[in-house]
């Protein structure tokens, strides 16, 4: 489905510069060196599915350590791509949802991670332009994010939605495979 959504904000909310949320999203940091990586990572994919049922429920989330641990967690590569499959066609709004209001209210050195995933919804809904305007919020945010450049090629190629979707799903068990065996 094809719908305009330029006048769709993906702009930073106040509370994107409250100093102690932005606190409480770096407390939940993945260090890559940690000895508990594993730890935060199933922590990390638990919190985005528990996230995405309370938007499910309710419509948006009212808990902030779990919208900042979703945030912070997704700092990690493999939570970011778990993350990355957890939609499917009855999941979608939910979903778009929950990544538009994370993008938004993500803290600078945050926003690259969150911003890639609701490019990936915009773009499967057909919005190209709110996908490509994502992807520059994350590149404002973290220049070199590999996530962003290889969706700048796969946008740009005309890859179409659905093949990308379908890859994305393929990929999904085994990054979860990968976090919690």
């Amino acid at each position: 489905m094809t719908t305009d959504y330029e006048d769709l904000s993906i702009a930073s909310l106040a509370v994107a510069t409250d100093v102690t949320f932005i606190a409480l999203v770096k407390s939940f940091e993945v260090d890559p060196d940690g000895a508990d990586l594993s730890d935060k990572q199933r922590d990390g994919a638990t919190a985005v599915i528990d996230l995405a049922t309370e938007f499910e429920k309710y419509g948006v989330a009212s808990n902030p350590e779990l919208i900042a641990r979703v945030i912070g967690r997704l700092s990690d590569i493999q939570v970011r791509d778990f993350a990355l499959g957890t939609h499917n066609i009855e999941s979608f709004e939910t979903y778009w949802c929950m990544w538009h209001y994370l993008v938004q209210i993500a803290p600078v050195g945050f926003v690259a991670p969150v911003a890639t995933l609701f490019a990936t919804l915009a773009y499967e809904r057909g919005d190209t332009p709110l996908a490509y305007r994502s992807l520059e919020r994350a590149t404002v945010d973290a220049p070199t994010y590999s996530l962003t450049i290889l969706l700048r090629r796969v946008f740009g190629s005309g890859w179409p939605a659905a093949a990308f979707a379908a890859m994305r799903i393929e990929l999904h068990p085994k990054v979860t495979a990968g976090i919690f065996e």
